[in-house]
């Protein structure tokens, strides 16, 4: 291979930090020679690597990340020093990426289904005949006025490829677009603009705050910017002159709680109650002294803490004295999280929340809550919900799906029906990349790039108070016979006859970041030309304003949210004396959802509070587990009102007696060797409950009863034990087995 063609394939990026693929030429087709390296051309170096800025999609944070390529393979993922979110850092899912491009479970091109649906009976194709047998469906949709029939459910998109599946659906006059994934934060969405007047996540200044309380809201682990909050959370902790304070208010103590300088075990459901009460203290104690304080001390009347403290568990002293350390410590800052988000009155408990942070005067200042740039890609569509889409396929409306890169067959409660649902679709076709429980479903599979090897942007939310728009870049060539998504939209596009004047997918965005370049003085600003500035985008991994975090455009007052602490106290499936139990699931911190479960870096990984590996548990108080006769690796019977699953014990001291709690992630029937038939499912067992206003499934919705089905046995955790437990990570052989391997013997 010449040197000009090499530099083709491999960018103009050399040795050291490199600057993106050239256009056009930005993948390898399948079967391409392969560079001889025992003579390498002369602009590579064995062993000196190539390092790309990219973006990382392993969850919808939107961390900048540097990708380690040397010889042509991504070695090694790490955070983006340059960029405002990750600055630097990067979890564990992160890290694991390279697994998610590696696998070899992924799917390596277009198959089309020959077996009965669902029977994991596929043919391998070509892209053409693939994009031929979903252009016709498509053409008959067009021609035939249906578009009503074609429903496209992804994952949440942002940036330019969001702006071209909405373009897509247009072309074919569909209105159901939908974007769902399990943790969606569609409550806390809902909640902001009900009461502060913006449908967006703030950016919380928990870098510069001196007292943080957070109401179920596990930002070590997994709720929304975990990376970008752990990173603040230290510099809150170790990087001023006053070291700030920690509460963390949840029935089950997460790695956040576990942080915390005070743990409040409050009743599951009534988080909200309490933020309530203590914001009666603030104005109760004129803490709040604008002119409307009347009209919230009306309001929060029957909010005092002697009623409320009966209702939480939680002691009158212990509400009025976080109250006034709330309001005097400035500036102080609370959050509410996954855990009441995921109650049926969830938007209430974050409603509160907002309440609570208002009185205390925490809006708008540095260490608060600071607004947010408004992204019109990253607006949730509240009607279309992934109820609508199962209930609309039951009824036989839904013709045609598109499906990337999410798993709702998996990711929903079983109740909901959505498994069955999809088998009722006439034709249904996967862009992803890996088989999971969705896609086995699908009659046509086209499989999509994954983040490595592909072209795309993300405009992050949340954003840490000014735009963050995070550009991705192919770091390598395609591993195998895959496309990036937005080429495949493209391509169905040019079949529905919008002839778009874009040859590929990286050159739509780049047009599209021309655009914005234009219409933007901060931008044109950085750089005399564009070709300039988006050789420096490429290098630095995007673009993000430096400056003060936004201070205006969130307000909230007594008629706004009144409406909206109705149902502040949820509801829960199952009569108490029945179903004496609690019932709590939390994302695990690899698998979060389950997308990570194939990934085996993040099942060897250990569970930050229980160290459990490859496998599901269910968390009991140890005073709980003696009383129904259980150890700590027995197998229960975890039942609630919608089914039954069985799960060893885990004793686990930081919870509740009256409550249980079980990770998400585990249990699949499909999706790689990795990830199928470990642990189980507890999606099996909820009721189909969803919020009517925001459509977030309500997680924490039910009761169950525990009973002892068996004895101790394998029981994989790496806490207080010095052994394998099977996985074979250490092996050991005799002085005459090892003679035979080296030939001594």
């Amino acid at each position: 291979m010449k040197r000009r063609n090499f530099l083709k394939y491999l960018g103009v990026g050399g040795a050291g930090f490199g600057i993106g693929y050239v256009f056009k030429q930005a993948t390898k087709a399948p079967g391409a020679e392969l560079i001889p390296y025992v003579i390498p051309p002369e602009d590579v170096i064995p062993g000196v690597a190539n390092w790309y800025a990219s973006l990382c999609t392993q969850c919808g944070a939107g961390c900048g990340v540097l990708v380690r390529v040397l010889e042509g393979r991504a070695k090694k993922v790490e955070g983006n020093p340059l960029h405002p979110i990750s600055r630097g850092k990067l979890c564990a899912r992160g890290q694991a990426a390279v697994q998610a491009l590696y696998n070899p479970d992924r799917i390596r091109g277009p198959l089309k289904r020959n077996g009965g649906k669902g029977s994991g009976s596929f043919t391998e194709i070509s892209w053409k005949e693939g994009l031929s047998i979903l252009s016709r469906n498509l053409s008959d949709i067009s021609k035939g006025g249906k578009g009503a029939g074609l429903y496209f459910l992804t994952a949440p998109a942002r940036g330019h490829l969001n702006a071209l599946l909405k373009k897509f659906m247009a072309t074919y006059k569909s209105p159901n677009y939908i974007q769902y994934e399990l943790f969606q934060n569609r409550n806390l969405l809902f909640a902001n603009r009900a009461s502060m007047g913006a449908a967006t996540i703030p950016h919380y200044d928990i870098e510069n705050t001196k007292y943080l309380i957070s109401f179920g809201a596990d930002f070590s682990t997994a709720w929304l910017s975990p990376v970008n909050f752990s990173y603040g959370y230290g510099q809150m902790r170790q990087g001023g002159e006053v070291r700030g304070k920690l509460v963390s208010v949840e029935p089950r103590m997460s790695l956040t709680g576990a942080n915390a300088d005070e743990w409040v075990p409050v009743k599951p459901g009534t988080e909200g109650l309490l933020a309530l009460s203590m914001a009666h203290e603030i104005v109760r104690n004129g803490h709040y002294k604008a002119l409307d304080s009347s009209g919230w001390s009306a309001f929060l009347n029957k909010y005092r803490p002697a009623a409320v403290s009966r209702m939480t568990e939680v002691s009158e002293e212990t509400i009025r004295r976080l109250a006034r350390e709330f309001a005097q410590t400035r500036p102080s800052l609370a959050m509410g999280g996954d855990n009441v988000a995921s109650y049926s009155g969830g938007i209430s408990g974050l409603v509160a929340v907002n309440i609570l942070n208002h009185l205390a005067g925490n809006i708008g200042i540095k260490g608060g809550v600071a607004a947010n740039p408004e992204d019109p890609s990253a607006t949730v569509d509240f009607k279309n919900t992934i109820t609508s889409f199962v209930d609309s396929a039951r009824a036989g409306r839904v013709k045609t799906l598109i499906v990337c890169n999410t798993n709702p067959v998996f990711t929903t409660p079983k109740a909901l029906g959505a498994e069955e649902a999809v088998r009722n679709i006439p034709f249904v076709v996967s862009l992803s990349s890996h088989m999971d429980e969705t896609t086995a479903l699908a009659d046509l599979v086209l499989p999509s790039h994954t983040s490595f090897e592909d072209w795309g942007d993300d405009f992050a939310h949340p954003s840490v108070g000014y735009p963050v728009y995070t550009l991705m870049q192919p770091a390598v060539s395609p591993v195998y016979n895959t496309r990036g998504a937005g080429d495949i939209v493209l391509a169905l596009l040019k079949a529905g006859g919008a002839n778009p004047e874009w040859s590929s997918f990286a050159e739509y965005l780049k047009e599209s970041w021309k655009q914005m370049y234009t219409a933007n003085r901060e931008m044109s600003a950085s750089a005399p030309a564009f070709d300039g500035f988006w050789e420096k985008v490429l290098e630095n991994g995007g673009w993000w304003r430096s400056g003060e975090e936004g201070k205006k455009g969130l307000q909230v007052s007594v008629g706004r949210v009144a409406a909206h602490v109705q149902d502040v106290i949820p509801g829960f499936e199952g009569a108490e004396k029945d179903y004496p139990f609690y019932l709590m699931l939390y994302p695990h911190a690899g698998y979060r959802d389950g997308s990570g479960a194939n990934l085996p870096w993040l099942q060897e990984t250990p569970d930050p509070m229980t160290s459990v590996v490859w496998g599901s548990w269910i968390e009991i108080n140890p005073k709980t587990a003696a009383k129904l006769g259980l150890a700590e690796g027995d197998v229960a019977s975890v039942e609630s009102p919608l089914g039954r699953v069985e799960l060893p014990v885990y004793l686990y001291p930081g919870i509740r007696p009256d409550t249980v709690a079980v990770p998400i992630g585990q249990g699949h029937s499909a999706y790689g060797r990795y990830a199928k038939g470990r642990g189980v499912n507890p999606m099996d067992i909820l009721p189909a409950k969803e919020d009517k206003r925001s459509g977030e499934l309500a997680l924490n919705s039910t009761r169950v009863r525990i009973a002892r089905i068996g004895a101790a046995g394998k029981f994989v955790k790496m806490e207080g034990s010095t052994k394998e437990l099977g996985r074979e990570i250490v092996r050991t052989v005799s002085p005459k087995e090892s003679g035979k391997k080296t030939g001594d013997a």
